[in-house]
């Protein structure tokens, strides 16, 4: 029974992911769900609540293999070019170029994950769901720009900074794409203000 129940509840995952990639989030109902996953209309509620939480639980593994895509690049990033290893600035750049290349091969994700952080404004449970993989993510992404990044606070911070990052470039990537930064854009733009800020006597602690 429980291997007839699990067997549901991925069925479920992998007909909304479907849908989302083909239809996008606000256009999806509980009958197309259905009909992409071969399940019944009542496992819906019996395993997720609602087809809400349903949807942003496959958003949220969507996401998720996503992310470990991007941890592959990662340890790429720390490659020896020539004589010496990547600095941690050149480390940024050539990840946040990967992650910019893979939005193109993972759009309609990112396009119903939009749709979901708007919805979920008005749908509680939905918007716990994408606030505990914010938290996750922020450990990951900390990770991004250095190995050891201090204690907790310190590495929140450095995790939350590179979320904020990826959420406005999404949305520019998601409507101009030809005129969005790049990683050397992001780079750059990071070099500046850090030597303006110390510049001008506050350094970064």
């Amino acid at each position: 029974m429980s291997h007839r129940v699990e067997g549901h509840r991925e069925k479920l995952l992998a007909g909304a992911r479907r849908c989302l990639y083909e239809k996008g989030y606000a256009r999806i109902t509980a009958r197309d769900i259905v009909a992409a996953s071969g399940a019944n209309l009542a496992s819906i509620g019996y395993h997720f609540g609602s087809k809400e939480a349903l949807l942003s639980a496959a958003i949220i593994d969507g996401l998720t293999e996503w992310a470990d895509e991007i941890s592959q690049v990662v340890p790429a990033s720390q490659v020896v070019q020539g004589d010496r290893t990547m600095s941690s600035m050149e480390r940024l750049e050539f990840t946040w170029n990967g992650i910019i290349k893979s939005f193109s091969t993972h759009r309609p994700l990112w396009v119903a994950s939009v749709e979901a952080f708007a919805q979920a404004e008005h749908l509680p449970e939905v918007r716990e769901r994408l606030a505990a993989s914010y938290r996750d993510a922020r450990v990951g992404l900390a990770r991004v720009l250095v190995e050891a990044a201090g204690d907790e606070r310190t590495a929140d911070a450095i995790g939350s900074f590179q979320l904020a990052l990826m959420g406005g470039l999404t949305l520019q990537w998601l409507i101009d794409p030809d005129n969005a930064p790049s990683g050397a854009d992001l780079a750059h733009a990071l070099r500046v203000i850090t030597t303006l800020t110390t510049e001008a006597g506050h350094p970064s602690a």
